[in-house]
């Protein structure tokens, strides 16, 4: 019981820092000078990203899309520039964020 009770902590101990790291590699990448977690800035917020796209099938994968190529009209008419304007972030990086964002 005991081992049980400690590997679950452990797991909860490994994906709290795991999305710690993904939310830092949102701020490093130049993600969060135009979307916060909890409150719409230039984009939306993320959380209200993840509650439209939940349950989606092929929502991460749209979404990665859509942030590799930029666009207008989804959230309002200021556009999304590709990559959100970084063209040095990895599109594996924007899939990373894509998937804790949907986490939230």
């Amino acid at each position: 019981m005991k081992k049980t009770v400690f590997a679950i902590a452990g797991l909860a101990l490994v994906a709290a820092g795991s999305a710690q790291a993904d939310q830092a590699l949102a701020t490093q990448s130049g993600c969060m000078a135009c979307h916060q977690v909890d409150a719409k800035v230039v984009g939306p917020a993320y959380k209200e990203v993840a509650a439209k796209y939940k349950g989606q099938e092929g929502a991460v994968d749209m979404l990665t899309q859509k942030t590799i190529a930029g666009g207008v009209g989804n959230w309002g008419q200021v556009p999304m520039p590709p990559k959100g304007g970084r063209a040095d972030v990895s599109d594996e990086d924007i899939k990373t964020i894509v998937e804790w964002i949907m986490t939230l």
